[in-house]
């Protein structure tokens, strides 16, 4: 089922986690969060949404990686469900997209929950006060991995990075739904 995301909640707190990738290694929200700020993606590996973008996310990440960004993304759908977005197919999803950037499992889908996250792909930008000032989609995808694209999550985390503040106009994402337990 196709789903928008909701509004901006500006100012909205980062509620905190600590969940581990595939090969059991956490990561701490609070750990990542610095005075560039943080993305946090929720993404899995089925969705034809994320399929259609995770080499175009992946780019665009090291873009913000390079600027200082940190970037977390999480698997929160129950994979006993989709058993293609179990961990060891996580693995195998980053490497194919060349992810550079953990990618978590949500395994009791409570980050999720406590987060609103309603689909794949959902992204959150905080600032360094762990603030919501994004909630929006990547890019234009009409553009395709055209160079000249409208590159709404950089440039909105940039942004970010460089006032606290994201853009007052934002796009909603869209994707599959969470597929919750």
């Amino acid at each position: 089922m196709l789903l928008d995301t909701p509004i901006c909640n500006f100012g909205w707190k980062a509620p905190e986690f600590t969940l581990a990738d595939s090969a059991g290694k956490n990561y701490t929200m609070s750990e990542q969060l610095n005075d560039k700020g943080l993305l946090i993606a929720f993404i899995c590996n089925h969705c034809p949404y994320v399929k259609a973008i995770a080499d175009r996310f992946a780019g665009d990440v090291k873009v913000l990686q390079a600027e200082g960004i940190n970037v977390l993304s999480i698997m929160t759908n129950d994979y006993r469900f989709v058993p293609e977005d179990a961990p060891e197919y996580m693995e195998k999803f980053s490497a194919k997209h060349g992810f550079s950037f953990p990618y978590l499992v949500d395994e009791d889908q409570s980050v999720g929950k406590a987060y609103g996250a309603v689909c794949t792909p959902d992204f959150f930008g905080f600032n360094k006060d762990g603030e919501l000032q994004y909630r929006g989609r990547l890019d234009d995808a009409r553009m395709g991995n055209s160079p000249d694209r409208n590159r709404e999550l950089v440039n909105a985390m940039l942004q970010i990075a460089e006032n606290g503040e994201g853009p007052r106009e934002q796009k909603p994402s869209m994707g599959c739904s969470i597929k919750w337990r």
